[in-house]
């Protein structure tokens, strides 16, 4: 199981801290907004949300899954404020690749500094800490503000899975893979440190 240290996961605008069972309230609140889920439907605001919620969170707590899912709570750095959360999944140690996604924010840090640097921390710890081969990431192909703000961090499209997977709501939803590899990450690295540099001037 891979072990975090989260003193790497720190930075100027956002840090991450392990996602546990007290953070629950918060985000239960937070996460009830109806545009963070407008393409995913991975919860539908309705009278099931709060049960749908506890499903949605369970999955990261649950320790039979603390080999293959992280999840973690972002917070900004300035107010200490949680402003969305995300994961590591489908880790595989020995093949030395994972994915990150299930990530959300508030709608008011979209666009601004935070998924830029969040994503420097975590591909950071999983390329220089961890020494892994691969960070995948899977985005519906409805989520194309997703998809634009993978590929702008460097992620590479590799292809589309179609008619992966129903989403709660009920519609089909193809899967849009994209990857960084290690070979890339020295280049992709120095190219996402100064997107923080430059989106930080306008934050």
């Amino acid at each position: 199981m891979i072990s975090i240290d989260y003193n790497l996961l720190k930075g100027k605008y956002v840090y991450l801290e392990a996602l546990q069972p007290e953070h629950y309230e918060v985000l239960l609140k937070l996460a009830k907004d109806e545009r963070i889920w407008e393409f995913t439907k991975t919860l539908l605001i309705n009278d099931t949300y709060e049960q749908q919620f506890r499903e949605y969170l369970n999955v990261p707590l649950n320790p039979a899954n603390a080999e293959t899912i992280r999840g973690f709570v972002i917070r900004e750095t300035q107010t200490n404020d949680i402003i969305g959360m995300t994961r590591f999944y489908d880790i595989d140690e020995r093949n030395k690749r994972l994915n990150i996604g299930y990530t959300w924010y508030l709608p008011r840090v979209w666009g601004k500094v935070h998924n830029k640097e969040c994503k420097l921390l975590l591909l950071n710890y999983v390329f220089d800490k961890l020494n892994f081969n691969r960070a995948g990431f899977e985005v519906a192909h409805q989520n194309i503000r997703s998809q634009k703000a993978v590929e702008k961090i460097g992620g590479v499209r590799e292809g589309e899975l179609r008619k992966y997977a129903i989403r709660p709501d009920g519609v089909l939803r193809n899967t849009v893979i994209f990857s960084i590899i290690n070979d890339e990450w020295p280049t992709k690295k120095a190219r996402l440190l100064k997107m923080v540099a430059d989106s930080s001037v306008n934050n």
